[in-house]
């Protein structure tokens, strides 16, 4: 980067032809080392998110469920976000077996492809140290080691939205059209992985083409026309096919309100998220109405600039954020002056609009969030102090690159020890280990990092200590300790406060040992051989039974899914043996889950027309014993 007037600008990208003899070795090792780390003991969490795991195994064994992302084999309702990363996880299933194992492979195997993904991009523009440290930082960010792991859509989300910058990284270069579909492509896929959280990545992305792009400005628009094409055409396809199959033969759509997928993507998924009223958000109520502290922890916190700081999201992505945020700063101002297609600025734009839009929208939206949503942040952090640090050490005889070589590291070591004092009890000396060892490291680049000769290889080891020490642990931490539940945290905090919210550790449908309603169930050769309001017992019971159960009213029992007309014609036709009650849980749910609409309206009509009986502790209905 341009340090000074008088210095020249990065000529780094032509770095990109050679390769030092270190440079595989030193990148194998990296790869090899996540791969390490993100398959230890896979598995270990049984189901993860049973929401996922019970549309995974309907995928094996009905080819509609694998298609649309059925929650049941009998294809009565999806799962609340396209199937794009249940795709995978099912074919892995059906090629393997089902197992929380071969669930979860293309998981951890999606996690160490982000990281060389990301090693490549950042390679390109700044070297392949630049590209180790971004990789590194990556690969030991906490809730990369928890979502890489688990069965939510995120994992193939961060490697599409990695995949897109490397394109575009790509198509800045040359003003390449075929790298231009190919962001296209990897954003329209990414939309159904996740819906709208994919596009939040575009502004940086686009910024950094319009910017930087080596072609006249009216090339540089259409050549982004193109790449929105493709974008349109690779996700519009599965919107069309969802609305020309016919819904009486396809599972109802969850989470949307008409049965499409389109208003799922706008309502549930999209401005419900954003500004509130479809979940609880940030400052949600806690279980049963109540202000808990613990809910709001499982749901990012309260809104705000501080809230990927906090107590909720801090020790997820937040370790090296001052320091990238710093960087980018810093990078912007040394490459105010350079011509308009330097790379490393382009890089630096790409990367910073990444952060900064999506660490933006976190903050401050206002319906349902979840800390691990910041593994989306997770690789713009790791490329920014990547690009800074490199671009930094290479300027080190100048003062200013100095500064910022000495704050990243200094920030970096008093704010992990702001993070794991949150945690006091837990290896309480490992914060002024970091601590200390940073602030070390930034007094040595401060008075002699220009002066470094011999000593470079020490400096760089002491500062990546000092620098991922603190990570690493945690993410050490969630790979050696079993996680599960719709949501789940990082670090030995976890579920501390909760107090049983929906989903969260010890909540409804959790621990749960039916073995006697598994046995009834089993025996059943309906579509259907159970149905029970919402997805908290369902997802279980089919797990373990292998039987299909159909979840009323989906995730949370509050889909008009089916109707009690539709649910009164499947139990005249046969197609439904069991109604499961809700013993455990109001009517099949958390408290305030599944009470009104057409969940309550069935209950109610299963009650006044069929006679109970227990098995097990539960109370189940016969729907065909008379």
């Amino acid at each position: 980067m341009t340090v000074t007037a008088d210095a020249p600008p990065s000529t780094a990208p032509a770095a990109a032809g050679r390769r030092t003899r270190w440079e595989r070795p030193a990148l194998l090792a990296l790869l090899v080392a996540t791969a390490v780390l993100y398959l230890w003991g896979l598995g270990s969490s049984g189901w993860a998110n049973e929401y996922y795991a019970a549309a995974v195994q309907a995928g094996t064994q009905n080819g509609t469920a694998w298609l649309f992302g059925s929650l049941d084999p009998g294809n009565s309702i999806t799962v609340d976000k396209p199937p794009a990363s249940l795709w995978l996880m099912v074919l892995s299933a059906r090629l393997f077996g089902f197992s929380a194992f071969t669930m979860l492979l293309p998981q951890a195997l999606m996690g160490v492809a982000s990281v060389g993904v990301l090693f490549a991009a950042v390679r390109r523009v700044s070297g392949p140290v630049a590209g180790l440290v971004a990789g590194a930082v990556m690969a030991t960010t906490p809730v990369a080691a928890l979502m890489f792991r688990f069965n939510n859509p995120d994992a193939l989300l961060v490697l599409l939205l990695v995949a897109a910058a490397y394109a575009m990284v790509r198509a800045i270069e040359t003003a390449s059209t075929r790298w231009m579909v190919l962001v296209g492509c990897a954003l329209g896929f990414a939309f159904l992985t996740k819906m709208l959280q994919a596009f939040l990545v575009m502004p940086g992305l686009a910024l950094a083409f319009l910017v930087a792009a080596p072609v006249g400005m009216w090339r540089r628009i259409g050549k982004l026309a193109v790449g929105a094409a493709a974008m349109v055409v690779s996700a519009g396809w599965f919107l069309a096919l969802v609305e020309v199959w016919p819904a009486s033969s396809r599972p109802y759509i969850g989470g949307s309100t008409d049965n499409s997928l389109l208003q799922l993507a706008l309502g549930y998924n999209g401005i419900e998220r954003i500004a509130g009223g479809g979940g609880p958000g940030g400052g949600g109520p806690g279980p049963g109405g109540g202000p808990g502290r613990g809910a709001n922890l499982f749901f990012g916190g309260e809104p705000g600039i501080g809230r990927l700081f906090g107590h909720s999201m801090g020790v997820e992505a937040s370790w090296l954020l001052p320091a990238a945020l710093l960087g980018l700063a810093a990078g912007i101002w040394f490459t105010r002056r350079a011509v308009r297609t330097d790379a490393v600025r382009a890089s630096l734009l790409l990367w910073g609009g990444w952060l900064v839009v999506t660490g933006a929208v976190f903050s401050f939206m206002d319906g349902t969030i979840h800390p691990y949503y910041t593994v989306a942040l997770a690789p713009a952090v790791a490329a920014l102090v990547g690009i800074a640090a490199a671009e930094s050490w290479r300027g080190r005889r100048f003062v200013l690159p100095r500064i910022v070589l000495v704050a990243m590291m200094a920030a970096t070591g008093v704010w992990a020890f702001v993070l794991l004092d949150r945690t006091p009890d837990w290896f309480p000396w490992l914060r002024w280990v970091v601590l200390v060892l940073a602030l070390a490291v930034a007094a040595v680049l401060a008075v002699g990092a220009h002066r470094l000769r011999r000593a470079t290889a020490a400096a760089v080891v002491a500062a990546a200590l000092a620098g991922l020490a603190a990570p690493t642990a945690f993410a050490v931490y969630n790979v050696a300790h079993p996680a599960s539940g719709p949501g789940t945290m990082s670090g030995p905090a976890r579920g501390e406060g909760f107090g049983g919210p929906p989903g969260g550790p010890g909540g409804p449908g959790r621990g749960m040992d039916d073995t006697a309603l598994q046995d009834l169930v089993r025996g059943a050769d309906n579509r259907w051989a159970a149905a029970s309001v919402g997805s908290m017992r369902a997802a279980g019971l089919q797990l373990e039974s292998g039987a299909s159960i159909m979840a009323i009213g989906g995730f949370t029992g509050g889909d008009d899914s089916p109707t009690l007309a539709q649910f009164q014609q499947y139990v005249a036709d046969g197609e439904v043996r069991y109604f499961i009650g809700g013993d455990r849980g109001g009517r099949g749910g958390p408290p305030g889950f599944g009470r009104d609409g057409t969940a309550g309206e069935i209950t109610t009509w299963v009650q006044e027309n069929f006679t109970p009986m227990q098995v097990g502790g539960s109370t189940v209905y016969d729907l065909q014993s008379g």
